[in-house]
């Protein structure tokens, strides 16, 4: 019966996920709830179980708020500009040096976690110079995509966070097995990106501009809206602190590699050293809190939610008697490989479950079918995340990914033409290079 009830509360919040009727939160906190109800339980014990499972995720959470408005912090003052603009005049005017150079201004704007804020930052940058080149505005959607997913795998952007608090550890200490596979990944990224722009110089040959006709040039913003937007961001860049805002970032990074504090108290050191060195005004410094809060308060929302649906679940057994049941149904020989057919499928998955569904109702089960196999936790979830991690922003799911096809008036059906397949082959070895380098 817990196996019945468990499983229906699983497809119920996949369901309502994918439906995009409901946030997450309201998901993940109200169907555990009548699920434990159903299996017996009482508020009392319900209340038990969503205290320990608060317990478990509140540090993410703390990592989570502060690292938003850190790098947040960093993007409004302008630490990643030169570096952006650099990339941006050496790659100018030559096919394979524009494609690697995207390939590196995203994986720099992808520094803070945020999908938005990358596409913001390189489609508006970039998409002009592939209109001039004649360049398939879809490869750039691709480069960028796929480089900012290999990025994602940081400890302040969802997928580690969301994995963290699925197994209840620290969030820095599951990230740095993973740096070698990022550092592998873009290596491997960039010998694709040459590839790739080998094969458009060749397509621009034979067809000439893709971009004529395909699409009109628009804005959705107003030249007046424009004007106020630029004067804005303007207003706040700090370029006279550009070294002391590098040192600081360098620093709070090497901290967290370092490992000799947790992840959110250097992130709240940080934020704390970042604003008065910044905007010694406090209103400055409150309006900046303010801009970046709604992203990192949603974050922080959503782990918490998911930490009371966790709860719930271990709480009542849930998780456990569906593993001891899928044993009993799967083929013996399939159990300790569970975790790598997951991650084989990982791409496809993402155009069928919202990154919530994905760590928050499928890792839990795998993770606990694999273990009974003798696979351990860490392993089932770096297959897991290597595997569907590079399908991100290939996803109907991902709301950054509309934000970049309404920047650079893409479609989306065009754009999973042309990147699912390769996404999903470059996903494919990145998890094949994990497992041979003992990362899996």
């Amino acid at each position: 019966m817990l196996s019945i009830i468990g499983l229906l509360t699983i497809a119920i919040i996949v369901g309502l996920l994918i439906s995009n009727k409901i946030t997450p939160i309201v998901a993940l906190v109200l169907v555990p709830i009548v699920a434990a109800f159903a299996a017996g339980f009482n508020f009392a014990e319900i209340g038990e179980f969503f205290n320990s499972g608060i317990e478990s995720v509140m540090s993410v959470v703390v990592m989570f708020i502060f690292a938003i408005l850190f790098f947040g912090i960093m993007q409004d003052v302008g630490l990643f500009d030169p570096l952006i603009n650099k990339m941006i005049a050496v790659s100018r005017g030559n096919i394979i040096a524009v494609a690697i150079g995207t390939v590196l201004i995203a994986a720099v704007a992808h520094l803070d976690g945020s999908g938005a804020s990358t596409f913001l930052i390189t489609i508006p940058a970039l998409l002009p110079l592939y209109k001039r080149l004649k360049m398939n505005p879809y490869l750039l959607l691709l480069l960028v995509g796929t480089s900012a997913s290999i990025m994602n795998m940081v400890p302040w952007a969802g997928p580690l966070g969301r994995t963290a608090a699925v197994l209840g550890m620290d969030v820095t200490e599951l990230w740095r097995p993973l740096i070698k596979v990022q550092i592998i990944g873009m290596i491997l990224l960039i010998g694709l990106a040459v590839l790739l722009a080998i094969r458009e110089k060749r397509l621009i040959a034979r067809r000439g501009d893709f971009n004529k006709n395909v699409y009109e040039e628009a804005n959705p913003l107003d030249k007046t809206a424009q004007d106020e937007a630029s004067l804005k961001i303007a207003s706040l860049r700090r370029p006279k602190l550009l070294w002391a805002n590098a040192l600081l970032a360098i620093a709070i990074i090497g901290i967290l590699v370092w490992g000799v504090i947790p992840a959110g108290f250097a992130f709240i050191i940080g934020v704390s050293i970042a604003l008065p060195l910044n905007y010694p005004n406090m209103k400055d410094q409150m309006d900046r809190i303010k801009d970046h809060a709604p992203n990192a308060l949603l974050m922080a929302a959503i782990i918490l939610a998911a930490g009371s649906f966790l709860g719930i679940l271990n709480g009542t057994l849930m998780l456990d008697s569906l593993a001891k049941d899928l044993v009993i149904i799967l083929p013996a020989f399939v159990l300790p490989y569970i975790h790598l057919v997951i991650g084989f499928f990982g791409v496809p998955f993402d155009l069928l479950l919202s990154t919530d569904a994905y760590y928050f109702a499928l890792l839990p089960i795998v993770e606990q079918v694999a273990a009974t196999a003798g696979v351990s936790s860490l392993s089932t979830a770096y297959a897991m995340i290597v595997g569907n991690i590079i399908g991100t922003f290939v996803s109907p799911f991902s709301p950054a990914l509309w934000l970049a096809l309404g920047l650079a008036g893409l479609e989306m059906g065009r754009h999973i033409r042309y990147s699912l397949l390769i996404m999903w082959a470059f996903s494919i070895v990145l998890l094949v290079i994990s497992v041979l380098i003992g990362v899996i």
